[in-house]
């Protein structure tokens, strides 16, 4: 078995699909994950050619002027570019190609979120526009459309295949970071402070959302986190660590004994009184209102 320090290590350029749905709504992901190489999925080849794609019917391209908010990016220095230019803000890219139907289906919803998301920086890359969009392509090592990659200050912080609009929604909200209404902790004395400033009879109860930048029920019940903080907001507080973003955040999941993500430890008046590991969103309400003292029948 892995060790944690597995998480810790840096992002390699070409990241394996994640889009494999979980097998059940309520499941977790160790934190202990077998480093044993699985065989990838097969891939339909996405052609780089400009013979493959000439003979294709059915082209598209994005239209002018409805779709602002996403810089379509042409070139390798374009893109590394606009990558320098976010800094610290999430950047979306969508790699897509003129006759992929599924680029084509997915795209207005990568337009929409633009328009949502003023923190974010989204791109599109038509891979088989010219060389210089193959090259880029070739360079980043995508296999097939649409691909979405995400990243902060210019390193790949996750990317998915084949995915539909609520899988890249959920996505954008996981990685993106600037949701007033949970608190974002980056260390054990984010939470020490979080924790000092709710204590006390009137101190509201603490739901710390625990999990890692790479696991797919963490991005997938963020959503209705995000929901309820701003439903429960003059009862509750929520907040969000990453466990591999830095040591100060490991530590403190070992500490806290955290083995699975994602795990919601529930904190009132400075102690835990409780925890829920899964992301059921109905189990996950109903967790919460019970620490409440919410009596459920």
């Amino acid at each position: 078995m892995a060790s944690i320090s597995t998480f810790l290590s840096k992002i390699p350029s070409s990241l394996p699909s994640s889009s494999k749905k979980d097998p059940s709504p309520f499941s977790s992901t160790s934190l202990f994950i077998s480093t044993k190489k699985r065989p990838p999925p097969p891939l339909r080849p996405f052609h780089l050619s400009p013979r493959a794609t000439a003979a294709k019917s059915g082209t598209w391209k994005p239209s002018a002027g409805s779709d602002e908010r996403v810089h379509q990016v042409h070139s390798i220095a374009e893109f590394d570019a606009a990558l320098r230019s976010a800094k610290s803000k999430l950047v979306v890219v969508e790699y897509a190609a003129s006759h992929s139907p599924n680029s084509r289906r997915i795209y207005p919803c990568m337009v929409e979120l633009s328009r949502m998301c003023d923190d974010v920086d989204f791109l599109f890359v038509m891979g088989d526009e010219s060389d210089d969009t193959r090259e880029l392509c070739r360079r980043e090592g995508i296999d097939r459309v649409p691909h979405f990659s995400f990243y902060k200050g210019m390193e790949k912080v996750h990317e998915e295949e084949g995915i539909g609009p609520d899988q890249l929604v959920g996505d954008v909200l996981y990685y993106g970071d600037s949701h007033a209404g949970v608190v974002q902790l980056h260390c054990r004395e984010d939470v020490e402070a979080l924790i000092d400033e709710h204590r006390g009879p009137e101190g509201k109860l603490l739901v710390l959302d625990v999990g890692l930048k790479h696991c797919g029920p963490c991005v997938k019940v963020y959503p209705t986190v995000i929901k309820l903080s701003r439903s429960m907001a003059d009862a509750v507080v929520f907040a969000r660590m990453n466990g591999d973003e830095n040591e100060s955040c490991m530590e403190f999941l070992k500490d806290m004994d955290v083995v699975e993500v994602p795990t919601f430890l529930f904190l009132r008046d400075g102690k835990v009184c409780g925890r829920y590991v899964g992301s059921g969103k109905g189990e996950l309400i109903g967790e919460i209102l019970r620490y409440q003292g919410v009596r459920i029948t």
